[in-house]
């Protein structure tokens, strides 16, 4: 073993000292310099120096010849104040130039501890002084969605807040949300670097003064464990608050889900992103225009979804609500246990407790109209039987395990007797399909390969006998960027094909990255793009609103009350003007709900909604054509 010398030791020691900060190296520093001056004073006084010339002058004593001492050391400009007494002036001058080293290490020590400071701020390491922030934890696409839904919903308020702590740099979070997100308004937007699974580094972000948590995934295979073990991790803090949180996170998995519910209890709302993209995609595929509504359902800008309470209602049945409200289109009722029911049947007497469940403009709309003027015009409702369903030819292009979901989820609207034909470009979804023929009822299951993206494969196919078309991402096979741009390139021969040849495909197509969502941009309301996109907005809906959750779960759901698109041929007289409340009549004497329309003259115009209006004013007055179409609440 190595002898250790006392300057080892004396090494060893320092080092210590250093690493203990600036503060303590600046406290060193000066005490060494009080030192230094005490020693000098004692030395000059023996020495009989004096600053002029008077050797035994008994007024200068200690205390004086401490302040020359600590004068020359700090100001160098004092030595030349003495040019008649060399003895004395060369003493100082030894004094001066150690102070000028002392000075020099001082200024280095501040400069570097001032810099120090600023990189510990540009690492984001400091705790977040806020209150009723909105929390995002975790870093991905979805957030340059998410962010500007939160600064539209906060747009009546004064201020507002959100906090993102991902395990990314400072500078660089902050970089790409002015470069995507741009102006947030009246929102401060503060990002802190840190693990979100880390209980230390969640303590930064301060969870417990939130409104919101929105938790993203991780964009890796282990996304799903990472989420549970940050609500884990928030849920079960020792220094948690008592009352409970409101998180709203994503799990692809639904194996997962009842692990997270089990470990989140009631204070997390969980999205299953492959159901709901399923669901969706399923629906928008074969109703035209069903895209727009649930655009507008879910952003901020426009009409959404809100809850009030209506004590003047109490009594009243749901069908009595739906009239009494001029600008706002009803949907159900949340009742006072929390549990909701969209479109409940219509002799549902509203309690005390309970709340309406409407589409308005904004929180402060929704109220019951005082002196509604209702004036059906019984003579242009009719009812008609709905027309008969026909079997229906289903085209999935392209493979991934959302093909699944879709595949059991279209059994669950299409008549019998449809084709559902699935082409991939891989073999290994086949025994996949085969499986999955023994679930289904309503379906009969094809599987093909061919290569999709191929102009010639694809004009080969004779696309136009398909009812509608489903465009699917090889996610298992491709990295994200790959595989939508396998997507893009059948998706734009497609289009080339309805330029060339008039075919008019119903085409509803999978993009992974919302980014890429703007190279495929939307030609029509029957062409729609379903990426992660919607699941930030249903994000950003259900952390503003909790019970949002419920009402979404009940219109994605093939069980419950969902949104339709029907005839408006089936509802009244085409042709003549009239008042929403006629249509709105119609559409309850079938336990149905009506909440807006769409005119098809307009179906390709972007800048009018593609035609859809949602929530009008019910006593304008309007006329509906032919073609025309009424957007109802329906089970079926």
């Amino acid at each position: 073993m190595k002898k250790i010398s006392f300057s080892d030791k004396l090494k060893y020691r320092f080092d210590n000292y250093v690493s203990q900060g600036t503060i303590n190296m600046i406290k060193g520093l000066a005490i060494i310099t009080m030192i230094f001056v005490c020693l000098f004073a004692v030395t000059l006084l023996a020495m009989g120096l004096h600053p002029d010339h008077q050797v035994n002058d008994s007024s200068f004593g200690i205390f004086e010849s401490l302040w020359v001492n600590l004068t020359h050391m700090l100001d160098p400009g004092t030595v030349g104040e003495h040019e008649d007494n060399w003895p004395f002036q060369l003493f100082m001058m030894f004094v001066t130039i150690l102070g000028l080293i002392i000075i020099s290490t001082l200024i280095g020590l501040v400069s570097n501890g001032i810099l120090t400071k600023l990189e510990a701020l540009r690492k984001g390491r400091s705790f977040v002084i806020e209150k009723d922030h909105v929390l995002i934890l975790g870093w991905s696409s979805k957030i340059f969605t998410i962010i500007p839904e939160i600064v539209e919903a906060n747009e009546n308020q004064k201020r507002g807040v959100i906090v993102i702590l991902a395990d990314m740099d400072k500078v660089t979070m902050e970089d790409e949300i002015k470069d995507k997100v741009g102006n947030t308004r009246n929102t401060q937007v503060i990002c802190r670097t840190g693990n979100p699974i880390d209980v230390h580094d969640l303590q930064i972000a301060n969870p417990f003064d939130t409104k919101a948590i929105i938790i993203l995934d991780k964009d890796n295979e282990n996304s799903d464990s990472q989420i549970i073990k940050t609500i884990v991790a928030i849920v079960t803090n020792p220094k948690r608050r008592p009352e409970p949180y409101h998180i709203t996170a994503e799990m692809e998995d639904k194996k997962n889900f009842e692990v997270a519910k089990m470990v989140g209890g009631d204070e997390v709302e969980l999205i299953l992103s492959d159901e709901i993209i399923s669901r969706i995609m399923v629906q928008t595929s074969r109703q035209s225009g069903l895209s727009v509504v649930y655009q507008d359902l879910m952003d901020f800008d426009g009409d959404e979804i809100y809850f009030e309470d209506a004590p003047s209602l109490v009594g009243k049945t749901f069908r009595d609500i739906l009239f009494a409200y001029e600008e706002s289109a009803i949907m159900g009722i949340q009742y006072s246990d929390g549990s909701v029911a969209i479109n409940p049947p219509m002799d549902t007497i509203f309690k005390k407790g309970d709340k309406v469940i409407g589409i308005t403009e904004d929180d402060d709309t929704l109220v019951p109209s005082p002196n509604a003027n209702i004036d059906l015009q019984e003579s242009k409702i009719v009812y008609t039987e709905p027309e008969e369903q026909e079997p229906e030819k289903i085209l999935i292009v392209g493979w991934n395990d959302r093909a699944r979901y879709i595949a059991l989820e279209l059994d669950n609207y299409v008549p019998a007797g449809t084709t559902v034909k699935i082409v991939s470009k891989f073999e290994d979804a086949r025994p996949i399909v085969e499986r999955l023929s023994n679930r289904v009822k309503n379906i009969s299951l094809e599987f093909e390969v061919k290569n999709t993206t191929g102009r010639e494969t694809l004009e080969n196919m004779h696309l136009e006998q398909y009812d509608f078309i489903i465009l699917l991402c090889y996610q298992n096979y491709f990295p994200i960027q790959e595989a939508d741009a396998q997507t893009l390139i059948t998706l734009l021969h497609l289009r080339n094909f309805t330029e060339l040849h008039g075919y008019k495909y119903k085409i509803v197509s999978e993009m992974l990255d919302i980014r890429n969502r703007q190279l495929a941009d939307i030609t029509s309301a029957d062409d729609f793009i379903v990426s992660d996109k919607l699941v930030s907005l249903l994000m950003s809906q259900v952390a503003e609103n909790k019970y949002l959750m419920r009402v979404f779960e009940d219109l994605f759901d093939a069980d419950g009350s969902e949104i339709y698109i029907k005839p408006a041929r089936e509802y009244v007289q085409v042709g003549q003007s009239m008042n929403f409340y006629t249509v709105l009549e119609s559409a309850a004497r079938k336990n149905e709900v009506a909440i807006g329309y769409r005119i098809i003259s307009k179906a390709k115009s972007a800048d009018e909604q593609y035609g859809v209006v949602l929530n009008p004013k019910k006593s304008e007055e309007f006329t509906l054509e032919e073609n025309d179409m009424v957007i109802v609440l329906s089970e079926d």
